[in-house]
């Protein structure tokens, strides 16, 4: 059985997945951590939440993701050990 197509599928994935970390870290060292809630500072509260609604779906998808690979690769793993069992 040729797992080579698997492999690279499973390559791939695991690029998306480094790419997104990545991604994400770069978008958080231009987040704002502080809370705004006093006078004068209502116009960067729609700011503060739509900036974390984007991180939060870009944790979902990491997440998911990350399973996905992780997943992925045991079981490619497995696959290719029992091929390599002596008959």
């Amino acid at each position: 059985m040729k797992l080579t197509p698997w492999v690279l599928t499973w390559a791939i994935l695991a690029v998306i997945v480094l790419a997104l970390a990545i991604y994400r870290n770069l978008m958080a060292l231009h987040g704002d951590d502080n809370l705004h809630i006093a006078t004068g500072e209502e116009t960067l509260i729609p700011k503060q939440l739509a900036f974390y609604r984007v991180m939060g779906t870009i944790d979902r998808w990491g997440e998911g993701l990350t399973v996905v690979t992780v997943v992925g690769g045991l079981v490619l793993a497995a696959i290719y050990l029992y091929s390599r069992l002596p008959s």
